[in-house]
């Protein structure tokens, strides 16, 4: 079946903050387990590609050992996985993502690091493009949109946002995202991250969804990119993995 004809389907998740302390009165034993649901999802889904829309991690401190045993995770994981860092875990000169082993899982792109800001996938005929945080500083996670060059083109962003105007003095240092940017994309999708909730926001032909954090929302994304041009969007329930505890 040529690539014209068949569906591509995408899981999008966000806001996973591994590392994060869960000993005050969370449920969550194990610091990873969260990402473990999110791969099963996905597996389950038989996703062609899973995007990770920021926050993937609490912070830059977290230890080798857990970085490492989060990238060999992923390395296992039989499809590809676009990370973009977001503003726990910025692409700095000590990120965890230039210390943690990441650059050599190989199915694994971060956004900024292993590729530029764009992430092509010849074989999907596929492009996810976006702007990773840097530092802790303020961005425009939408600017400058990349021009189309295959046929499906999705858009990931970490940030917030907004629907009228802006309140001067209100949301400083937000990372804004604004209604008129995400039409400006013209992605097939926009994966959003920063909220924890999932919600659809923007204009109907943005087709711009946050996938809120999993532990909140206790699901992910499923993007069906169907071969006449339609986009469908569900949510699918995380889905334990003992196995790769």
């Amino acid at each position: 079946m040529s690539r014209e004809q068949r569906e591509v389907v995408i899981v999008h998740s966000s806001d996973l903050h591994l590392g994060a302390d869960y000993s005050a009165g969370q449920s969550r034993p194990d610091t990873l387990s969260v990402l473990c649901e999110v791969l099963a999802a996905a597996a389950v889904a038989r996703a062609d590609l899973l995007i990770l829309a920021g926050d993937t991690f609490e912070n830059n401190r977290l230890p080798s050992p857990l970085l490492e045993r989060a990238a060999g995770m992923m390395s296992q994981f039989s499809a590809p996985i676009v990370i973009l860092p977001g503003n726990h875990d910025p692409l700095t000169p000590d990120s965890l993502y230039r210390r943690g082993g990441f650059a050599a899982v190989p199915n694994l792109c971060v956004l900024g690091l292993t590729v530029g800001e764009a992430a092509p996938f010849p074989a999907l005929d596929l492009e996810v493009w976006g702007k990773p945080h840097l530092d802790y500083a303020d961005m425009s996670p939408l600017s400058n949109p990349r021009s189309r060059s295959t046929r499906w083109q999705l858009a990931a962003a970490h940030g917030h946002y907004i629907d009228g105007s802006e309140e001067p003095g209100r949301l400083i240092a937000s990372w804004l995202i604004r209604r008129d940017e995400l039409t400006a994309t013209g992605a097939d999708y926009v994966a959003l991250g920063h909220w924890n909730r999932a919600a659809r926001v923007g204009d109907p032909e943005s087709r711009a969804y946050y996938s809120g954090s999993p532990d909140y929302a206790g699901t992910v994304n499923l993007v069906r990119l169907k071969p006449d041009g339609a986009v469908e969007v569900t949510r699918a329930p995380l889905r334990p993995s003992p196995a790769l505890l």
